[in-house]
């Protein structure tokens, strides 16, 4: 394990950027999780690590873990307790970090399970607590626009608890296009949208809860006017006090939770 100290030195830099930088995140297909917990269900969930970090007191505790670490990644740095504070996105540093590589997991439209798709979701407190909810709630796919937050922002993989691992998530440029091939494939889609037809989300069927996708919308101005139109159903929450809407992030876990009741209590 190579010691590092200076934060000039080539690894320190690249992780900064890495932290800092969705576009240099995406040159070079890798993020940076940080965290105890975090870093260990990358390594159980075999994520493709290639580097992993820790500060010299997070070395002297945790030797069991430096060996399983050592034997699946390509490079282990120890970094003066000082040094992995000053590049520590949190507030009380645990002391390890790691870099993983993108790696594309399989995607493909299927029947009988629930997809959710996310039309400009902007928040990443949103973004996390809701790819949380969706692999907490059996979700077969998530289905991103491109101009949503970054999900291997720093906030957005806090806010995961490890589920971006597990989650196949697939990114296009327009929903209406994904709305219409899950139309062609049989699956039932659903829009969030307050519409003249809209029905409550509790009326949809067991039936069309089967094979369906829901399409959540942007924190402020919902879902684009194409993607309404194409969904086949458009759903709204039933509401009795006086607030307008519901956070994107529980909007979202009360519409899953709707959709895959059936499915979680067989």
């Amino acid at each position: 394990m190579k010691r590092i100290t200076s934060k000039d030195n080539p690894t320190v830099k690249h992780i900064a950027r890495l932290m800092k930088s969705s576009a240099y995140r995406k040159e070079n297909e890798s993020y940076v999780i940080e965290g105890l917990r975090l870093c260990t269900d990358a390594l159980e969930s075999g994520a493709d690590i290639q580097t992993v970090l820790f500060s010299e007191q997070s070395a002297k505790k945790n030797h069991e873990l430096i060996r399983q670490f050592v034997e699946v990644c390509e490079s282990t740095f120890i970094f003066s307790d000082k040094l992995f504070s000053q590049i520590s996105d949190t507030r009380t540093p645990q002391g390890i970090m790691c870099v993983c590589r993108k790696t594309e997991k399989e995607f493909h439209f299927e029947q009988n399970g629930v997809y959710l798709g996310l039309e400009h979701i902007q928040d990443p407190s949103n973004m996390g607590t809701i790819l949380r909810t969706a692999e907490a709630l059996g979700i077969k796919g998530v289905i991103l626009t491109e101009n949503c937050c970054d999900i291997f922002s720093p906030k957005v993989l806090r806010g995961t608890m490890g589920a971006i691992f597990r989650l196949p998530v697939y990114e296009c440029k327009h929903m209406a296009e994904e709305v219409r091939r899950m139309n062609r494939q049989q699956i039932t889609t659903i829009a969030t949208a307050l519409h003249s037809n809209s029905l409550s989300i509790t009326e949809i069927t067991d039936e069309q809860k089967k094979s369906c996708a829901v399409i959540i919308g942007n924190e402020g101005n919902g879902l684009e006017q194409e993607t309404i139109d194409e969904c086949q159903i458009k759903a709204v929450i039933p509401m009795k006090g006086k607030a307008e809407s519901f956070n994107a992030s529980t909007a979202t876990a009360i519409v899953l939770w709707e959709l895959c009741r059936t499915m979680l209590s067989v």
